[in-house]
């Protein structure tokens, strides 16, 4: 397969299965037994510095690949250890360099992919069902999985910082495509929108304040258990399980989340207090040095109904005066729109995966199912009427309107339509030339170890061992 094609695959393939590989190994489910009878035990079958493979890294990758679709093989796993190798080997640099990654750079990143996930399946309820524990225990749990993978990702991305590519390389990677590996492109569409939310007001904030006061006043008077009154928590991962978060380490929740938590002593409930989430209260559990055990509520102010209904008429004005020619809909969405992701780019809704503005249109469905609908029934350069709009990633409810800037037709791709998905592929090529220079640079200074099983049986792409220089 071309590495136009890798990456075409790598950019607009989004089912679920497809997306939980994307995301790596910091969700799967355990994989120890791969539904045979015996049980393996888990043991190191590689390491690079110190940062060892296990056994079940190996197996827990597999089982992504089959429910992926793809088939087992000894080929397959070869694969995935020289891969896992080529990570550790980035980590173990990273180290010797002092690459520092950030515990909020860690947070936020497990937030974004725990929130992609759980729009992907459903919900964070559905997410938790499917992996069997609270996302405060998947945020713990996968901590320093994460923060070890940014760090690989910043080393990755600082061995390719100096490589460019120039108009003639890309045309000239393009000519030397087989014509049987040049992708067939799928019909894209490129978007904008306007969103309008509703305000949420001083009076709104002191109602979901006051609210969380006296739900903390009964608990304090004895007159209902923690436990019971966080079933009124506005927090789905936490709020079935009594509000019970799990124990947690320093720097695992938002800074004011920690600044109370820190203060608190064993069994003491806090006073309300203010997160970018909402309004809190926290029943600590226990503390070990920088370890915590806690329960919390949390409620979280909600526009009025009144709020709604001036939002409505918001939008409402603003596509009669779009419709009347008064203002374009490119100026109303960067004067007026609440989307903060778009409004800079006059409403243009950039696909994350890609970098650009075109979105797949066989794939836009499973990210943002209302657009979806809206623009299968608009021609290009026109607009939708106002309709609700519930923001998932933002647990934000509004009102939007949607324009059709382009589409596509379905073609085969070519330097004219489709160049910057062409040089992309050209970049990874030559990045891949320097990554593969760098291995071999830094193989020969690195402790490397590789169990007889593999290192016998393995077509590696690189000579891991000094044995096989």
């Amino acid at each position: 397969m071309s590495l136009l094609k890798t990456h075409m695959n790598k950019v607009w393939s989004k089912n679920i299965k497809t997306v939980l590989l994307f995301i790596g190994i910091m969700l799967v489910v355990p994989a120890i037994s791969f539904a045979q009878e015996k049980t393996i035990i888990d043991k190191v079958v590689a390491q690079i510095g110190d940062e060892v493979i296990l056994l079940s890294d190996i197996q827990q990758q597999q089982l992504q690949l089959i429910q992926n679709g793809q088939e087992e093989s000894p080929k397959s796993k070869c694969k995935i250890l020289e891969d896992l190798m080529f990570e550790k080997l980035l980590i173990n640099q990273a180290k010797i360099d002092s690459i520092e990654v950030s515990n909020d750079m860690v947070n936020a990143e497990m937030e974004q992919r725990i929130r992609y996930i759980a729009d992907q399946i459903g919900s964070i309820e559905a997410l938790e069902e499917f992996y069997g524990k609270s996302v405060a225990k998947i945020k713990a749990e996968f901590f320093e999985l994460i923060k070890k993978r940014i760090m690989a990702e910043q080393m990755k991305d600082q061995i390719t910082s100096l490589v460019t590519i120039t108009p003639k390389e890309v045309e000239k990677f393009y000519k030397d495509l087989p014509t049987d590996s040049i992708p067939y492109i799928n019909s894209k569409v490129s978007i904008a929108q306007i969103v309008i939310y509703p305000d949420v007001t001083e009076k709104d904030q002191e109602i979901a304040r006051k609210k969380l006061d006296q739900i903390r006043t009964d608990i304090i008077e004895g007159k209902m258990l923690f436990g019971t009154a966080a079933f009124e928590s506005e927090d789905p991962g936490s709020r079935l399980n009594g509000g019970g978060l799990g124990w947690q380490t320093r720097g695992t929740m938002v800074p004011e989340f920690e600044a109370v938590i820190y203060k608190l002593e064993k069994g003491e409930i806090s006073e309300v207090f203010e997160t970018p989430y909402g309004y809190h209260i926290i029943k600590l559990i226990e503390r070990k040095g920088d370890n915590y055990d806690s329960k919390h509520i949390l409620i979280m102010p909600k526009p009025s109904d009144e709020e709604f209904e001036k939002a409505a008429l918001k939008i409402d004005s603003l596509y009669s005066e779009i419709k009347k020619g008064t203002i374009t809909f490119e100026t109303a969405a960067s004067r007026f729109s609440d989307d903060k992701n778009s409004k800079m780019n006059q409403g243009k809704v950039v696909n994350p995966y890609s970098g650009d503005y075109l979105w797949d249109v066989q794939n836009i469905n499973e990210i943002d199912p209302q657009m979806s609908r809206i623009v299968e029934v608009i021609d290009v350069g026109d607009y939708s009427s106002p309709s609700t709009y519930y923001n998932q990633a933002e647990n934000q409810q509004g009102f939007r309107m949607v324009k059709l800037l382009n589409r596509t037709e379905p073609h085969i791709a070519n330097l004219k339509t489709d160049r910057q998905l062409i040089e992309m592929a050209a970049k990874n090529q030559k990045d891949q030339k320097v990554i593969d220079k760098w291995v071999s640079d830094k193989i020969g200074g690195s402790f490397v170890r590789i169990d007889d099983e593999y290192s016998g049986k393995c077509n590696f792409k690189h000579a891991w061992l000094k044995s096989d220089l």
